[in-house]
């Protein structure tokens, strides 16, 4: 099971669903921090098809490969699904894919993957940015709670400050065609969402899984706030598969 994390995220987001996959048994998983995130290197150039061929050299010797990806990460399962990277992928569940892109959002992101490092004086002021960025909400990923790991891995500090460790430039992915990698993919795909994730409706997910799901309570992170649900959605993915 290869776990992709969103844009602005790290593998720590996945924690959840790790304890859950553990105690339902019988499970390997590797969640991994994408390029330009995390304890990941920084690259001069980002794009959905660059993240899948990296991913590719790591997961190239798997028996059985399942992908769950959330947001971006869904984006770059999708990719790997195509079999343009020389592997095979049994199913791709994906949560919460921003699909509609407006010209506004494509601006916007150009010009956050534009800006310069920002410091920040406070390590606080740093987790503020952290969780904006990410979508985790203060309530569920803080460094004064339990779900402290959450955190692990998105602030950096250095002599000029705090900053996230994500670079800015992985902004720039934004706007990847979904359309065209949904209809790329060989494997079977489950398609979800939280509840009350505003980046993207149950309905336009529809288009492309008419199966897909909403996971009740949870916004855009699902993930993080209903880690069984997704491993509940695995199980249905691997159930239609064996169909």
């Amino acid at each position: 099971m290869l776990l992709l994390h969103g844009l602005g995220a790290t593998a720590a987001v996945w924690s959840g669903v790790e304890r859950a996959l553990q105690e339902r048994g019988g499970t390997h998983w590797v969640a991994v921090d994408l390029s330009g995130h995390g304890g990941s290197g920084w690259r001069s150039l980002y794009s959905v098809g660059q993240l899948a061929a990296e991913l590719a050299e790591l997961v190239r010797d798997s028996a059985e490969l399942w992908v769950v990806g959330h947001s971006l990460g869904a984006y770059v399962g999708l990719a790997l699904a195509s079999r343009w990277f020389a592997i095979q992928v049994r199913g791709v569940l994906g949560l919460g894919p921003k699909i509609t892109w407006t010209a506004s959002d494509l601006q916007g992101a150009k010009e956050l993957a534009a800006r310069p490092i920002r410091w920040y004086q406070t390590e606080e002021e740093a987790w503020v940015r952290y969780r904006r960025v990410s979508g985790l909400r203060p309530d569920t990923a803080s460094p004064s709670t339990s779900d402290e790991r959450l955190l692990a891995r998105g602030v950096v500090r250095a002599e000029e400050g705090w900053r996230l460790a994500q670079d800015p430039r992985t902004f720039a992915v934004g706007g990847a065609p979904f359309a065209t990698l949904a209809a790329s993919s060989t494997a079977p795909v489950l398609l979800a969402r939280g509840e009350h994730d505003s980046m993207v409706s149950l309905d336009e997910l529809r288009r492309y899984d008419p199966q897909a799901r909403d996971i009740s309570g949870a916004g855009h992170n699902a993930h993080v706030e209903d880690p069984s649900a997704v491993v509940a959605l695995l199980e249905q993915l691997s159930a239609r598969v064996a169909l």
